[in-house]
């Protein structure tokens, strides 16, 4: 039996969720402790079925808790020019959101071979 799971997209990347297990994601508004919908599911695997989106599964999302809400490691950019003296160091740390993943949530979404099939009959 394979695992439940799917591919979501938030902050411009994507994502493999399972139902408890943790991710980092781009800041997302919300206090720690509660509730995030995520909707863009791009594909969802289930009891080995395979919903692929176009671009997304419909009535498909991902239910996930705000755990922890934060900034990650400090990452250095160096900016040099030979020659003229010229170097500038700055350092960046990124807001990122920390997200429990509760549930897969399909919504009655059919496998892409179903949907092929049904759309190939017409």
């Amino acid at each position: 039996m394979a695992a439940n799971y799917a591919i979501i997209e938030t902050g411009g990347k994507q994502y493999r969720v399972q139902p408890g297990k943790s991710i980092s994601v781009e800041k997302i508004e919300g206090e720690t402790g509660s509730t995030v919908e995520l909707d863009r599911v791009l594909l969802v695997s289930e009891d080995d079925k395979l919903s692929v989106g176009t671009p997304t599964v419909e009535g498909a999302k991902v239910v996930a808790e705000v755990t922890e809400q934060g900034r990650a490691k400090k990452i250095i950019i160096l900016k040099y020019k030979s020659k003229t003296r010229y170097s500038v160091k700055t350092g960046h740390r990124q807001w990122l959101t920390k997200l429990a993943i509760k549930e897969i949530v399909t919504g009655g979404a059919r496998p892409a071979a179903a949907r092929k099939k049904a759309s190939s009959g017409a």
